[in-house]
């Protein structure tokens, strides 16, 4: 937790919500432990869609699809989402919601590993959401750049950790310390790079927005 889970939860009381769907099935991902994005995350969300507007959207992470209904449904009407997956018990799962929630024209969804399946992507993407390994962000980012256009928005979810990215690399359990490193890695070179402008927010699980300026 990195905000007072005071704050989060006053905040959260004050949103309408989603749709019933979507309130259905942030029930049923909770339940079954799935993780998807965290309400902070979903009004974001609404607000970045709501001014940006993008035709085209790449999403990088489904999991069972909440996300991808969410920016359908709040995004632009005639807008598409490239989604891409890659654990394959969730895919087919992913591919009923889009059923349900009538979004299947408006959905394409890739399977398999997103470092190479981005790599066969040429439509450049007014919109890029990146919620999937944590450890892999900054292997991404190569393509998500290629394939950004000037203008767009490259949002990148739950980047602090809990909040151990601003411990030392040895105050972290072993097993995280790789992901520890590049995730700051990541963020130094988002807040760095000369094509980029960049915000760290510490909202949910901290969340990153850049925008391509060249």
């Amino acid at each position: 937790m990195i905000v007072d889970e005071r704050f989060i939860t006053y905040i959260n009381s004050l949103d309408k919500g989603n749709t019933e769907f979507l309130n259905q099935l942030e029930r049923q991902a909770l339940q079954n432990r799935v993780p998807i994005i965290r309400r902070e995350m979903q009004s974001l969300l609404k607000v970045l869609l709501a001014i940006k507007q993008p035709d085209s959207v790449l999403e990088v992470g489904t999991a069972v699809g909440f996300s991808t209904i969410l920016m359908g449904e709040y995004g632009k009407k005639d807008s598409h989402i490239t989604t891409i997956e890659k654990y394959e018990k969730r895919i087919p799962v992913a591919r009923e919601n889009f059923k349900k929630a009538a979004m299947e024209d408006k959905i394409t969804l890739l399977e398999g590993d997103a470092l190479e399946i981005m790599k066969t992507l040429k439509e450049p993407f007014d919109f890029i959401f990146m919620d999937a390994a944590k450890g892999q962000y900054i292997n991404f980012l190569p393509d998500c750049l290629r394939l950004l256009k000037v203008g767009g928005v490259l949002v990148s979810d739950n980047v602090l950790q809990d909040g151990d990215i601003v411990e030392s690399r040895f105050a972290v359990t072993r097993r995280n310390r790789t992901i520890h490193s590049r995730m700051r890695e990541y963020l130094y070179t988002l807040k760095n790079h000369e094509q980029l402008s960049t915000a760290i927010l510490p909202l949910g699980d901290g969340v990153t927005i850049s925008t391509k300026i060249k």
